[in-house]
């Protein structure tokens, strides 16, 4: 049985009545493995945490804090200063995201007959025999239809892309172990170990009818494109509304600012809201108490970032951080990441520090293009 099939099992069950995209399969999935409980607080979001969106711009602007489109923040610099001898300047959470909502308010809206998102997730295990760990990867496709109603059509792509060593050191441990195409790796709760495959493997393209005739996003509930163009742009009507959408991330209901992080986390990273939308998310996030700020952050593509992040606790009595990194020169997201920082259930045996899940964002906007 292969990963995604191992990980199915998984599925949250209040959606398993009805087909889902295979953009928001993906994404919960993920996140079904990372198995976060209700955080007395607090990101396919789960949006589609299927997978892989602050009011005070002038807060920034005296700091002159420039703004990726996943929403990284970089200190100002003087153009005449060398490098090693400028100040650092360390922003808080709150002023990362007034500068990413700035700068996402700004990115163009564009247009299309689909909404296209490429995201990578990476997933860590432990291999059953050897003593070393190995990264699961997929490459995750989908193309979702502007319009909704009677015939319209949904696309999804999924390709392995293998598995590899996680680092150096692992390299090594699995070169002594005879270097092995098929790994198999433990997965804590299950009797039986799962094999994963170093060489990629061949895409699968699938196509498949919108969900009640025009829903393709999780939101707490199933959202059309329709509902997400209509969110509001407004931090407090945007919060209204997703509060009273409140739902599962898995099987257990997320409440309070643990919610609004994960699903707008889904909202900021690949999902077709307006730029208003997406500045109010961040924005949103700017008045969450728990948000912390990670400078200088290199996701798992090596593209360097700031990330927000809050910890979730898991089922099985653990602790993940959760960081969402965006690119401070857009205020785009680059990609949701979970760290163990007490590691227990899937993250059993990682240190804590381990980065054990992640989905990067690698393309999402408009196109007219059908999947070839």
């Amino acid at each position: 049985m292969n990963p995604i099939d191992e990980l199915r099992a998984a599925r949250p069950a209040h959606l398993a009545d009805r087909p889902i995209d295979p953009r928001t399969r993906a994404a919960e999935l993920s996140r079904a493995m990372a198995q976060p409980r209700p955080v007395r607080r607090r990101r396919r979001t789960a949006r589609p945490v299927w997978s892989l969106g602050l009011a005070g711009a002038a807060a920034v602007t005296a700091v002159a804090v420039v703004v990726a489109t996943n929403g990284t923040a970089s200190a100002p610099r003087a153009p005449d200063t060398p490098a090693s001898t400028r100040p650092a300047v360390t922003l808080s959470a709150r002023e990362v995201l007034l500068a990413a909502a700035a700068r996402a308010e700004r990115q163009p809206e564009g247009t299309g007959e689909y909404w296209h998102t490429v995201s990578v997730r990476r997933t860590l295990f432990a291999a059953a025999k050897g003593g070393y760990r190995v990264l699961d990867q997929q490459r995750d496709e989908g193309w979702t239809p502007s319009a909704t109603g009677p015939g319209q059509k949904q696309w999804g792509r999924l390709q392995s892309l293998g598995a590899r060593p996680a680092t150096e050191e692992d390299r090594q441990a699995w070169e002594r172990a005879g270097s092995p195409a098929s790994i198999e790796v433990a997965v804590p709760g299950k009797p039986e170990p799962m094999v994963l495959k170093t060489s990629p493997g061949r895409a699968r393209t699938s196509r498949s009818p919108l969900t009640d005739g025009d829903k393709v996003f999780w939101l707490g509930r199933n959202v059309s494109v329709k509902e997400l163009r209509e969110l509001p742009g407004d931090p407090d009507k945007l919060k209204k509304r997703l509060l009273a959408w409140k739902g599962y991330a898995t099987d257990v209901p997320m409440v309070g600012d643990g919610w609004l992080f994960v699903v707008s986390a889904g909202l900021i990273m690949d999902m077709p809201v307006t730029p208003e939308v997406r500045g109010a998310a961040f924005r949103m996030l700017a008045e969450l108490d728990d948000v912390r700020v990670i400078q200088n952050v290199t996701d798992a593509e090596g593209r360097t970032g700031t990330a927000v992040a809050i910890n979730e606790p898991t089922l099985s009595d653990g602790v993940a951080e959760h960081r969402l990194i965006i690119d401070e020169a857009t205020g785009s997201a680059l990609a949701s990441e979970y760290v163990a920082v007490k590691p227990r259930g899937f993250q059993t045996g990682f240190e804590p520090g381990t980065m054990w899940n992640s989905t990067a964002v690698i393309k999402a906007g408009w196109t007219d293009d059908e999947p070839r």
